[in-house]
């Protein structure tokens, strides 16, 4: 066997290739990135070949055979397996004890999550992730993209209304007004990370903001009066 072995650029894993492990492992590896697989299923593992030198078979996710294929040699370590909360606890588990710097664990439900934070991971909800986003574009909502960072902070994509048009930031006050902060704004396709007090803000703007959930629904209602 292949044991993957620590170089000098990032190393990504990703344990277990259901669609979203699939795609993420996939999309990880075209953008230049290094990346090893594992799955219990060897059909999968013989697609994710195509894209990765460091695809293993592993029959049952122990802590000896992940330590076997080099799981402990990655950077940052994503657990895709959501359905079998069992398993996906315990793989968790057993990569954080291999001492990976960073992991990331699907979950499928707020406990299964809960619990995944308590291991020391962190969590992403994809499904929940995608409805959202779904439901967003269907109702007309100001919310382009957003990242979930905790339970209650996002990092947010919004388009900004007519009723900002000509507005500063500093007569918007985002902070004051909403407690929350502009990370960047996009205009006519340029995007300005250096946000000053006197940049004009303008319809179809987008505007990245970071804050509590609660906080940018109250400034997306705002856009929409």
């Amino acid at each position: 066997m292949h044991v993957f072995k620590k170089g000098p650029t990032e190393l990504f894993g990703v344990i277990g290739l259901g669609r979203f492990g699939f795609a993420l492992a996939q999309t990880l590896a075209e953008a230049g990135k290094e990346v090893m697989v594992v799955d219990c299923n060897e059909e999968k593992i013989r697609d994710a070949s195509a894209f990765t030198d460091h695809a293993f078979t592993v029959p049952v996710l122990t802590r000896e055979l992940l330590h076997e294929v080099g799981v402990q040699n990655c950077d940052t370590v994503i657990v895709c397996i959501g359905e079998k909360i069992d398993t996906s606890i315990l793989t968790t588990l057993h990569v954080i004890g291999l001492g990976v710097k960073r992991v990331i664990a699907k979950a499928i439900s707020f406990d299964q999550g809960k619990v995944l934070e308590k291991l020391g991971a962190e969590v992403v909800y994809p499904e929940r992730d995608m409805a959202v986003r779904v439901a967003n574009r269907l109702m007309g909502s100001k919310v382009l993209e957003y990242i979930t960072l905790s339970n209650e902070v996002d990092i947010t994509e919004l388009r900004l209304s007519g009723k900002i048009e000509g507005v500063t930031v500093l007569d918007l006050d985002l902070r004051k007004n909403f407690a929350l902060n502009i990370i960047a704004v996009k205009h006519s396709g340029e995007i300005n990370t250096e946000i000053e007090p006197q940049l004009v803000l303008h319809e179809d703007d987008v505007m990245v903001v970071v804050g509590k959930r609660v906080n940018i629904k109250k400034f997306e209602l705002y856009l929409g009066e």
